[in-house]
């Protein structure tokens, strides 16, 4: 059985001062939780405040991005090699903010997965499709050809650190989430593909969460869904309480 996996994407928020609050709160809140995995990704400058704080805790560090090259002549960008000896275990890549904001490629996307496996960081890889690909019929498709391109030239060996976040590009932080039932058409067929990919083993282990506007309210539906290995959080994981009743509905 694939244990939940709930991860909070702080995004361009908190200062220092907001980080050692909140990851206080959280660590004192989830104290007891011992079947879902926790996850956290402040900004860049917050993770050294963060992970000394997270030091003997049951929540994971994780960053919201970083470059492929290990080091170099890349001004503004983060290496793999830095956020490790920051502590953390985790790396969101291709989130759909990254893709529409940045204008991050599929193959980019594919060249952060490898310089992440090469240094140890788990990946968290983002999926989604837009409103117009949606209303066109269009969501799996769209689906596929972003994995398939994303996830190109790795072995079944590799694709265990895999974590899948399926994430409805028109559900983020409009307040509008997709159904359960949208959801779990999507992430079924996620996993059919990861299973002609890298083997049916390693799919069936393989977790993907939802990510789209996920808040303490609706997470019950979506978390009784088998399919829905977890969530990933955004404005909804700013707010102790809030995060706190995800992670819990995720536990029971």
């Amino acid at each position: 059985m694939r244990n939940k996996f709930i991860a909070g994407n702080w995004k361009m928020n908190t200062t220092r001062a907001d980080t050692a609050s909140l990851v206080r709160a959280l660590v004192d809140g989830a104290s007891g939780i011992q079947k879902t995995t926790i996850m956290v990704a402040p900004p860049f400058t917050n993770l050294e405040t963060a992970g000394h704080l997270l030091q003997n805790s049951n929540i994971k560090l994780g960053a919201q991005n970083l470059y492929w090259e290990d080091k170099g002549a890349y001004t503004g960008e983060i290496s793999a090699a830095m956020l490790k000896d920051l502590g953390c275990e985790y790396v969101i890549i291709g989130h759909s903010e990254r893709r529409q904001h940045f204008r991050e490629s599929n193959q980019e996307i594919n060249r952060k997965i490898q310089v992440a496996l090469r240094h140890g960081l788990k990946p968290v890889i983002c999926v989604g499709e837009s409103l117009e690909n949606r209303e066109r019929g269009q969501t799996l498709g769209v689906v596929e050809y972003q994995l398939r391109n994303c996830l190109a030239g790795f072995t079944p060996e590799d694709a265990e650190a895999f974590t899948v976040a399926y994430e409805p590009v028109w559900a983020i932080g409009t307040g509008r989430a997709a159904t359960p039932a949208n959801a779990v058409e999507v992430h079924s067929n996620i996993r059919t593909l990861l299973a002609e990919m890298f083997g049916a083993r390693v799919a069936e282990d393989i977790r993907i969460q939802y990510g789209g506007s996920v808040t303490a309210d609706n997470i019950e539906s979506f978390i009784q869904e088998v399919q829905i290995d977890g969530a990933l959080v955004g404005g909804a994981s700013l707010k102790a309480d809030a995060f706190l009743k995800i992670i819990q509905a995720a536990e029971r």
